[in-house]
């Protein structure tokens, strides 16, 4: 492995930690909850009317929500911390 394939591992996954809950609050999943007119919101609304007026524990959208009023869970950073490594290792070989 080379330097190149390790720098870009590294940042990969540094940028994918650090990124998540900025991503999660800029499609509106906020700590203060789900902004209005933002696209959590519209996920919010589909999620309800397919569910007959509530958002059911545990989908998509509630567990979205509670990463981004809580922040990510340990087991979620190291996730997008990997995603973000496997991207980088992947430029690497591609460049």
């Amino acid at each position: 492995m080379g330097l190149l394939t390790v720098a870009l591992a590294g940042a990969g996954a540094a940028g994918a930690f650090f990124a998540a809950p900025v991503v999660l609050a800029g499609v509106g999943f906020t700590s203060a909850g789900i902004a209005a007119g933002s696209y959590a919101a519209g996920m919010m609304s589909a999620a309800a009317v397919a569910n007959g007026g509530a958002v059911a524990a545990g989908s998509t959208v509630a567990v979205l929500q509670a990463a981004g009023a809580a922040g990510l869970p340990a087991a979620a950073s190291a996730g997008a911390a990997g995603v973000g490594a496997t991207v980088g290792w992947i430029t690497a070989a591609l460049v």
